[in-house]
């Protein structure tokens, strides 16, 4: 990972980021010459982690294992479905070595091969994946090989954060010691046999801070990105943990990084819509070059150590967005909308997702005219 030792350890002391004064000018707008990788965009589900962490209500395994299974038949192709964390923080994970057990034995049927994605913040959670992973050797294939229907591909997550106040919070402890920390997850993770496991490395309040306020230096945020990259992290999740960030400090942020080495193919976007910009700095990023996006079903989510954030952007509404750009996320739209519905109601939610509800207002409509006539 040498192309990345750039400004690692000189980013804090470089110069303001230049800001990009390019036009934005949406997909559809593009020469049609371009390749059409271009128009493609992965979509990261986290739902049925991040967007049912902070739920205060237990919810049964079952329905998670439901709700997986749901939203792989949908065609997404990535879902975070677990957190090796200790129960006494996040007390809604705890049943996350069985989901990984069942994913083992029991591959959801799904149209595309499929990725899941579980959080290890430390050598003890990802101890505690590797005892289940020991016992189905084969059910699963190595990072950089190609899943497949019956063998899905595994990635190990790990999560810094761009400010110290939110490293306490989250991590009880400062940034440089959590990055010693994941080096050593991100490494063993790297060695594991017989198959090595895909890392992917987010950097929390990149855009704002429930403690910092929006003050959080783009440079800093590159700073800890290009540290785990360095590592040997496969990609980068950038969050706005809070919903605090706009289109220009969206533009700034990408730039500083572009800037720092890093390329838009290493970078995830993750955002809240707490203010109700996820899709406008969602347009941002798509500009900017970058190709893959974490979104929620329903709008679940939130952050136990984030006063005030409410959910993530809704996959629903990142499905019609992409798709009035004219890009391709291989996502059935009526499907992710009908998982909205069901899961929200499950659990006793508010359908958070504006283009879930008027899907489903809109097929009312429609089955009322049906009988009419």
């Amino acid at each position: 990972m040498a192309r990345y030792a750039l400004l690692s350890r000189r980013l804090l002391a470089s110069r303001p980021c230049m800001r990009n004064a390019r036009t934005f000018a949406t997909a559809s707008d593009q020469p049609q010459q371009r390749a059409s990788s271009d128009y493609r965009v992965k979509l990261v589900e986290v739902g049925p982690r991040d967007g049912l962490q902070n739920e205060k209500r237990a919810i049964p395994l079952a329905t998670k294992l439901e709700l997986i299974e749901r939203l792989a038949k949908t065609g997404l192709t990535t879902i975070e479905a677990g957190s090796f964390v200790s129960p006494k923080w996040v007390p809604q994970m705890d049943n996350s070595s069985e989901i990984l057990q069942h994913l083992l034995q029991h591959p959801p049927a799904a149209p595309n091969p499929l990725t899941f994605s579980f959080l290890a913040p430390n050598l003890k959670g990802l101890n505690n994946a590797f005892t289940i992973l020991s016992q189905h050797p084969t059910a699963f294939t190595s990072a950089g090989a190609t899943p497949t229907k019956e063998k899905p591909a595994l990635e190990i997550a790990v999560f810094a954060s761009a400010t110290e106040s939110f490293s306490q919070r989250n991590l009880n402890c400062d940034i440089a010691t959590s990055l010693t920390r994941f080096r050593e997850v991100i490494q063993a993770a790297k060695d594991a046999q017989p198959h090595a496991l895909r890392v992917r490395a987010y950097v929390s309040v990149v855009l704002g801070c429930p403690f910092e306020g929006y003050d959080v230096d783009p440079h800093r945020v590159a700073h800890v990105a290009t540290e785990l990259l360095e590592m040997g992290a496969d990609e980068i999740a950038l969050g706005d943990t809070t919903g605090m960030g706009t289109a220009p400090r969206t533009k700034e942020l990408l730039n500083c990084l572009a800037k720092a080495g890093v390329r838009n193919e290493d970078v995830a976007m993750h955002f809240h819509d707490t203010y109700g910009q996820a899709l406008v700095n969602t347009a941002v990023a798509l500009e900017h070059g970058i190709r893959t996006f974490d979104c929620s079903v329903g709008g679940l989510g939130g952050c136990p150590y984030s006063p005030g954030a409410t959910g993530n952007v809704a996959t629903e509404d990142v499905v019609y967005f992409m798709e009035t750009l004219g890009m391709d996320t291989g996502v059935n739209l009526d499907g992710v909308v009908d998982v909205g519905d069901w899961i929200t109601r499950e659990i006793g939610k508010e359908n958070a997702s504006t283009v879930g509800k008027a899907v489903l207002g809109a097929r009312k409509r429609a089955e009322g005219d049906k009988e009419k006539a």
